[in-house]
């Protein structure tokens, strides 16, 4: 899987799990509300005042090294 700005969190997550830590760095704290699950990093990023390319870097990094 390939992670861009506009993958949906709940996606990530339902592939791999593992990747939580990175959401909760960025003080996304809520994954299992239904509406963080259905949000797109960058939308997630926009609301936590961080990075999106710079998430989406870690997570792609993380999965290249676990698959």
């Amino acid at each position: 899987m390939e992670v861009t700005k506009e993958t949906i969190i709940g996606d990530i997550l339902d592939i791999a799990p593992d990747t939580a830590e990175f959401f909760f760095e960025i003080g996304m704290h809520c994954l299992g509300c239904p509406s963080s699950r259905g949000e797109s990093i960058e939308m997630a990023c926009a609301v936590h005042g961080t990075d999106p390319d710079e998430l989406v870097d870690k997570i792609n990094a993380f999965l290249a090294k676990n698959n």
